[in-house]
């Protein structure tokens, strides 16, 4: 770029220019179209030197817009969620809808009614869930328990489904955080061939109150069908 010596230097061509304009006039007549070129590089000229002159008493560091420092822009500091399934610890009774036939658009819900037990494990943040509700009309019974860690280093939570009567622990876990009063966990699975999203949520948290919720997605979170709601009392 040009610096603002060279710009000062332009500055300098008007008033030269114009005096020399005005000697011509003088001493004999002009053409009019010699007068009309040289008046129209004059006022090229000048235009060019009010755009590009530095500001008087003000420096050429001020005149430049303010560049954002690599440093300047931190990351805010990631919230503790150590204690934000502390509200569910203790028993709870249960009313679970459940909409057993997924992703095929069926609107058929089943209802169950028992309890979910909650404590945390060895006074740690990790919490242990005893689920277990009946549908007696349908004679159906679900019986299930959940196991909840929190990581201190990523700030979230990993929540397992467990099978205590087969030994068997269900990966990969949702995993996620509260935002507020809300609760987003997610993990990738396969249902009957195909690959879709889980999301659990959890929502409308009080101490007498809260309401968990399971979606399915088979197209990368655009949609979302729920399919399990569970809303606990006490």
């Amino acid at each position: 770029m040009r610096n603002f010596r060279v710009v000062s230097s332009y500055s300098l061509r008007p008033r030269a220019l114009s005096g020399a304009v005005a000697d011509l006039v003088l001493v004999r007549p002009m053409k009019p179209c010699l007068i009309y070129l040289l008046a129209t590089l004059q006022l090229s000229l000048l235009s060019s030197t009010a755009q590009e002159s530095p500001v008087p008493g003000v420096s050429t560091s001020q005149q430049q817009p303010a560049q954002p420092s690599a440093g300047s822009a931190q990351a805010a500091p990631l919230r503790d969620g150590a204690h934000d399934f502390d509200f569910l610890v203790g028993n709870w009774k249960a009313h679970v809808r459940r909409l057993p036939d997924r992703l095929v658009g069926s609107t058929t819900w089943v209802e169950y009614d028992g309890i979910s037990n909650h404590k945390k494990i060895l006074d740690s943040n990790a919490n242990f869930e005893e689920f277990e509700v009946d549908n007696p009309e349908k004679h159906l019974h679900i019986k299930a328990q959940t196991l909840r860690l929190y990581n201190p280093d990523s700030h979230q939570w990993r929540i397992y489904p467990l099978n205590l009567d087969k030994g068997a622990l269900n990966l990969p876990p949702v995993v996620g955080q509260f935002a507020g009063n809300r609760g987003e966990f997610y993990d990738q699975e396969q249902y009957k061939g195909r690959s879709i999203l889980v999301r659990y949520v959890w929502l409308n948290i009080s101490p007498k109150s809260a309401r968990m919720e399971q979606s399915f997605s088979p197209d990368g979170g655009k949609t979302w069908e729920t399919n399990w709601i569970c809303e606990l009392t006490r």
